[in-house]
């Protein structure tokens, strides 16, 4: 545990404010508040790894710290359903099942999806909608929509006897939005008029000026895309951008494509989304992917995973020539319609290059207006702050450079320096009378998941911090890969699992097979070895010891 100045004993009347995650990260968001011996909670996300985090497939945010508070929480409240702000939900619960879960319909009902493949099956998730407010506890909570890149999300305001918080979520203050619905301005106005005590908001564009651009304007570019394909045409996207999503799909339409989803959290989400009545599929425009090779290449849209270069991803797959019905070549488009988080440069640059590599023609961010992003620029965040007024201000979402940025914008408007709370995860924050400042700090530290994840096949998953029960593989081989060849191993040794490691022999003949095919078949990078290692050991302990460790591969190349 780092060394740490813990808060004092919280007085009666006073609320405590604890980001457990997304204060210097894009990712992990969740925030703690308490007051009077009661505990509500506003988001619970996961970070995705980035390449020096060997073996992780998610970072939680710091639920530890809730370990033995559990039966003082009363609410968990969701702004949206991206997996930042609702990807650790599942963790959060399997401490305790009845936490009740607020949040908007579509929010939930991503959730519910989540809930039940991590075998949940007791929850309490209650729908909740703009405009509602809710009296729980020691807690009264307004619902305000935002406009952001999903539909139905939401900011929240909480009354307490400590003070007045409005929580942005994330927002963007579109004007056009493709789905009519807007940014309660009004209802920012209102609370800044009845006074707001901390103002929580969202920092992820604070350093880009003006004004975000309108999703609608991003739809020529599009038109573009679509006109010049000539073959096959990918489209990345992020599994629960449902705005995008729709804006393919009418283009598609237009363009007489056929519409395939593939990767499972594509196919779940939109399917609920359709459902739900969020997004509009027109009739036979929706086709399975089994059904892909009875049309042209140039009749079908396919709608992928893997926008943000995850490894086991529908589109790494694609473009390491791994996927089991897709493939790409000469004439062939795909394009990336996302934005780029921090941290993913490499895995996204990979994807594009492997692409690139056999033939397709890569249309990005980077060298069209292909998409826009979904979070407040300087100037949203200017004005937000001149109709609220707040008396103090805690940036929250993004890397420590938008937190400082956005802290900037809020002195920029007359707010006090001293009011201004630049703050990390796991500082704590008390407010009082008006008065908001830092008391202390506790553990955030992170909380690394491995799993023995197979394609899109399963999301089951571990907490390396339980090692001792599932133990730990490292897989070391030397490759020749000029010629294609083994030079030295692959050995296999274990950590935590009661097996020897001479036990591993089976899967050494194994992966020696699965390396020298892969080599043959043209892969040619230690990167893509290492994720045909992780995946053949996975699957031979999975079956053969009914095990899950975690399993780094390292592959030293000649």
């Amino acid at each position: 545990m780092p060394d740490l100045k813990l808060p004092p004993k919280l007085a009666p009347g006073t609320l405590r404010v604890i980001p457990l995650g997304g204060l210097g990260d894009v990712g992990r968001n969740m925030t703690a508040f308490e007051i009077d011996g009661q505990i509500a909670i506003v988001d619970c996300g996961v970070l995705f790894p980035e390449d020096h985090h060997p073996g992780v497939d998610l970072i939680l945010p710091a639920l530890d710290y809730l370990r033995d508070r559990l039966d003082d929480i009363v609410a968990l409240v969701l702004t949206h359903g991206h997996e930042d702000h609702i990807g650790a939900v599942p963790y959060l619960l399997k401490m305790r099942s009845d936490i009740p879960v607020y949040g908007s319909k579509l929010t939930l009902a991503f959730l519910s999806a989540k809930l039940r493949e991590h075998r949940i099956r007791e929850f309490v998730l209650d729908a909740v909608e703009e405009g509602e407010i809710l009296e729980i506890g020691n807690y009264e909570f307004e619902f305000l929509a935002v406009n952001h890149s999903i539909p139905d999300a939401l900011a929240v305001a909480i009354r307490t006897d400590g003070g007045t918080v409005l929580h942005t979520g994330d927002f963007k203050m579109d004007q056009l939005p493709l789905d009519g619905r807007i940014t309660d301005l009004r209802g920012f106005a209102r609370l800044g008029e009845e006074g707001v005590d901390l103002f929580l908001v969202d920092s992820t564009n604070a350093e880009s000026p003006g004004f975000t651009t309108h999703e609608k304007d991003i739809e020529p570019a599009m038109q573009r895309v679509f006109e010049a394909a000539t073959g096959k045409l990918i489209v990345a996207s992020f599994a629960s951008h449902v705005h995008r999503i729709q804006q393919v799909m009418d283009m598609a339409v237009k363009h007489g494509r056929k519409v395939v989803y593939v990767g499972r959290s594509m196919v779940r989400n939109m399917s609920t989304a359709r459902d739900l009545g969020y997004l509009k599929v027109p009739a036979s425009t929706l086709i399975e992917l089994k059904e892909i090779g009875k049309y042209r290449d140039d009749e079908v849209v396919i709608v992928s995973t893997g926008s943000q270069g995850e490894p086991l991803a529908a589109l790494s797959r694609i473009s390491n020539q791994d996927h089991p019905v897709i493939s790409v070549g000469q004439g062939d488009t795909v394009l990336l319609a996302s934005s780029l988080i921090p941290g993913n440069e490499n895995s996204v640059y990979r994807v594009i290059n492997g692409l690139t590599r056999l033939g397709a023609n890569v249309v990005h961010k980077g060298n069209a207006m292909v998409h826009v992003s979904g979070h407040a620029s300087a100037g949203e965040l200017l004005y937000c702050y001149n109709i609220i007024k707040p008396r103090n201000v805690l940036p929250v979402h993004g890397e420590v450079r938008h937190l400082v940025a956005n802290g900037k914008l809020a002195t920029q408007t007359g707010i006090p320096a001293e009011r201004v709370l630049v703050i990390g995860d796991g500082d704590v924050v008390d407010l009082k009378d008006g008065v908001a400042r830092k008391v202390g700090s506790v553990d955030a530290s992170y909380i690394f998941v491995d799993g023995s994840t197979v394609g899109d096949i399963s999301e089951s998953i571990m907490d390396r911090r339980i090692l001792g029960e599932e133990g730990f593989v490292s897989v070391i081989t030397v490759v020749d890969l000029h010629n294609r060849r083994i030079v030295s191993g692959p050995e296999i040794h274990t950590r935590g699992l009661a097996e020897e490691d001479h036990v591993f022999a089976e899967a050494e003949k194994r992966l020696t097979k699965a390396l020298t095919d892969a080599m043959n078949d043209g892969v040619n990078d230690a990167y893509r070895l290492q994720q045909v290692t992780r995946r053949t050991v996975g699957q031979w302990v999975a079956k053969a010891l009914r095990r899950r460790p975690m399993i780094v591969p390292v592959v030293v190349t000649t």
